[in-house]
């Protein structure tokens, strides 16, 4: 039966995911991966049990919150395309996502640069996930008239993240406003 799909999770069971997963992120943003098992847990309402028994080892954890947060900035370019005024407005909301995923990741650098096989295939994953939907953003805002001129989805991507490189350490640097600079700088009019 090699067919068969894995059981389904139970609703609770895939809110306590998603609540351990936030947690372990924004632990990781403020204190590093190295962040305190029982304080992830207290933070997301979970037993340390909870961790383990989904996450056996901190790789383990540090994937799915990468690839959670993947996830998130994934799903929510087409969702933000469907709901906005214009492809120019939720271009400039997903980047906002992205920005915020790359904060993260910052949080995330040292373990992903480590010899660990488990973190090997996240940037192709990033990559394979992130740079189509930023591509449909920024078609969409093209073919609508509203950003000057044709702009790889790589290169925007790459830009945004140059701009993130160092926020984190230094408070009078607003990489947000110079990120928020690039995209109303994409603009026609």
């Amino acid at each position: 039966m090699a067919d068969e799909a894995p059981p389904r999770k139970r609703a609770d069971a895939r809110r306590n995911e998603v609540s351990l997963l936030d947690a372990a992120a924004a632990a990781f943003v403020a204190s590093g991966v190295d962040a305190p098992v029982r304080d992830i847990a207290a933070k997301a309402g979970v037993g340390v049990g909870t961790i383990y028994r989904h996450f056996p080892t901190r790789a383990d954890l540090i994937v799915a919150v990468y690839r959670h947060q993947v996830e998130a900035c994934a799903e929510a370019g087409p969702a933000l395309l469907a709901n906005n005024s214009s492809p120019h407005a939720a271009l400039a909301q997903w980047i906002d996502l992205f920005v915020d995923f790359l904060i993260t990741k910052h949080g995330l650098a040292e373990a992903l640069q480590s010899d660990n096989a488990a973190f090997q295939t996240l940037h192709a994953y990033f990559l394979d996930r992130l740079v189509p939907v930023c591509a449909q953003l920024l078609e969409a805002a093209m073919q609508a008239g509203e950003i000057r001129f044709e702009l790889a989805p790589v290169q925007l991507m790459r830009g945004v993240g140059n701009l993130c490189i160092g926020a984190e350490n230094n408070p009078d640097y607003d990489a947000r406003r110079l990120v928020d600079l690039l995209i109303t700088g994409l603009r026609l009019h």
